[in-house]
């Protein structure tokens, strides 16, 4: 008698579930990643979110229904994690709909695009709902250059009206030919004697959801990589006549044809991936740079390494449904053996000077098919500037003055580069919009 009543009291409990699942479904996580490009909210779980999404006017909101899910710890703070600083978010509010709904309501600051897709599980996170924020008018790199970076060589300033902004555009993106005189001693192509403004777009590997490689004392790559770049901005900007774009100046997530993309559009002169590399054996060290290779990998490690990066995408996680909006132009599909033969020569000018501040893993450039290095017209390198899996150099990455270093030495190669291989002038020219 005893096992037909709790044989009909899991039944009873059993049906009062919702369908789809034997228990609802807990969200073991919930972050967001604010950038100038896009927001990203994400909830990770052992199994995959079913939802709604829809918008609402005047005010804007997104409306997320999500089914079958417990409203624990990690929904009930995610307000929390909405800071005053982000562009597109105001603020979350999140509760019980109805049996079986968590709603979630975002109070947005203005009308927005959103992306809302689930990314199987890979590395060491579950399931993952995200919901990718963007505005209806994406942020344009030239523009973002010209109006929030400081030390505009010596042109008017960027808070300057429309012609001004027109005049700092031209001296970016066009100019003369700077060839070197005939018998003459100097550098063919000085500093101060630049006809052009030269863009150096300078990204830093990782960020947002992918985290990169992890020291053995819990360094992070994505942190390490942002620090060395912002250096290296610091130092080009102070270059006459040379300006740096990070392509990543915060902790978010930016596809690996994303980065191509920016530098294109910030019609970049040059392009430096910063790396910190890592291997299963933490006595590997010493650093490294990569240009492309479209006949496949110099070494084994090479392959390896470039399989690894190319991985990015699957950890930071690719709404591969929809392209991404800020691809305006798809990237060309050309010959890239004159900028491959470019990259060689930048990648040999700063492995030099990297080998003058730390031990190189190998004494040459190597190739293999980063996809973050397949711009067809910019020259492209890929920087490992210590193994952050070796505890020693994984402290020297977290030290200040060493990562000053490495940014010296990425200038001195890109100075050198210049001197022997003078800017020619660019075609494009950037748009103003009045």
């Amino acid at each position: 008698m005893l096992k037909a009543i709790l044989k009909l009291v899991t039944l009873s409990f059993l049906l009062w579930l919702p369908q789809g699942h034997a228990t609802p479904i807990a969200v073991s996580a919930a972050r967001i990643w604010p950038a100038q490009d896009y927001t990203r909210l994400t909830l990770e779980s052992k199994h995959a979110i079913r939802y709604n999404m829809f918008n609402l006017n005047n005010p804007e909101r997104l409306v997320i229904d999500l089914n079958e899910v417990t409203l624990g710890n990690a929904l009930n703070n995610l307000p929390k994690l909405v800071g005053n600083d982000d562009p597109y978010i105001k603020s979350v509010r999140v509760g019980r709909f109805k049996p079986g709904v968590v709603r979630m309501v975002l109070d947005l600051k203005a009308e927005v695009k959103p992306q809302l897709f689930i990314l199987k599980p890979v590395a060491e996170y579950g399931y993952r709902l995200v919901l990718d924020v963007y505005p209806v008018q994406p942020v344009d790199p030239m523009m973002a250059l010209l109006d929030g970076t400081p030390g505009a060589a010596s042109t008017p300033t960027a808070t300057g009206n429309a012609d001004d902004k027109l005049q700092i555009a031209k001296s970016l993106s066009t100019g003369t030919n700077d060839k070197p005189v005939p018998g003459s001693t100097m550098p063919p192509n000085p500093p101060e004697m630049r006809a052009r403004t030269l863009i150096i777009a300078i990204d830093a590997g990782h960020g947002g959801e992918d985290s990169g490689a992890r020291g053995r004392h819990g360094s992070l790559e994505k942190n390490v990589t942002l620090a060395i770049a912002r250096k290296v901005k610091e130092l080009v900007d102070k270059e006459p006549n040379m300006r740096g774009v990070l392509i990543r100046d915060g902790d978010y997530f930016i596809p690996l044809i994303g980065r191509v993309a920016k530098a294109r559009k910030a019609n970049a002169d040059l392009f430096v991936s910063i790396h910190a590399d890592a291997y299963i054996n933490s006595k590997a060290r010493g650093s490294s740079v990569f240009a492309l290779s479209e006949h496949g990998a110099t070494s084994t490690a090479a392959r390896w390494l470039a399989k690894k990066e190319n991985e990015a995408d699957l950890i930071g996680g690719v709404n591969i449904a929809v392209k991404d909006p800020y691809l305006a132009r798809t990237l060309l599909d050309l010959s890239q053996t004159a900028t491959i033969n470019d990259s060689m020569k930048l990648a040999k000018y700063v492995l030099n000077n990297l080998g003058d501040i730390n031990d190189l893993h190998r004494g040459h450039v190597e190739q293999a098919g980063f996809a973050v290095l397949k711009s067809p017209d910019i020259p492209s390198i890929l920087v490992e500037t210590a193994f952050i899996s070796n505890p020693s150099e994984e402290r020297r990455l977290n030290d200040k003055s060493y990562q000053l270093k490495v940014a010296h030495a990425i200038l001195g190669g890109i100075d050198r580069y210049f001197a022997q291989n003078p800017a020619l002038s660019k075609p494009r020219i950037a748009q103003i919009d009045n």
